[in-house]
């Protein structure tokens, strides 16, 4: 049961499992959110760090218990380097992120990273070879990482848009009978 994790050895080098809902839990505006709405508070979780796998070149998997449901696993693959997983039944997102950072590393060689604030699962992570981050942490790399995308993408790296206007291409005879015929109306 080896591809559990779904990887491929075409994509990015780095290997991101988070556990969903504890970020959601330790990100303050997103549990506001989730007080509300939980299923918007993931659909925004999932959007956050599908950019940000995107942009810092990260496959990112993001588990959601579905433990205390009678269903099957789920898995959504919602582009080619990010996908969600809600467990199955009696599973619990600690379980499958145990498994899953156990055979990134063993079998695929990537660098993995976990994402959750739980002490116990934090162990357990850096015995299998991974890295922790803590939803803290990755608040402020997401944070960081959109800063740097607006900055790239709005101006403070983009090239400057170069202006072609026409008045420019006329020559000066022609601009003043046009200015002419627009008084003589």
């Amino acid at each position: 049961m080896r591809s559990r994790t779904y990887l491929t050895p075409n994509r990015h080098e780095k290997y991101m499992i988070v556990d969903g809902y504890n970020v959601i839990n330790a990100w303050d505006f997103l549990q506001k959110i989730s007080n509300e709405d939980l299923a918007f508070a993931r659909d925004k979780l999932i959007h956050l760090l599908m950019e940000f796998g995107q942009y810092e070149k990260y496959d990112v998997t993001i588990v959601f218990d579905a433990q205390y449901t009678n269903t099957e696993e789920n898995v959504e693959e919602i582009t080619p380097h990010c996908k969600v997983v809600y467990t199955k039944e009696k599973e619990t997102a600690d379980s499958y992120i145990e498994r899953s950072s156990y055979e990134a590393t063993r079998y695929y060689g990537k660098e993995v990273y976990v994402v959750t604030s739980d002490g116990a699962e934090q162990s357990l992570i850096l015995g299998a070879g991974a890295y922790r981050i803590t939803a803290k942490e990755l608040l402020r790399s997401v944070k960081h990482s959109k800063k740097n995308i607006r900055d790239e993408y709005t101006g403070v790296h983009a090239l400057p848009i170069k202006r072609r206007e026409l008045g420019s291409r006329i020559d000066d005879e022609i601009i003043a009978k046009l200015e002419r015929m627009r008084k003589n109306k």
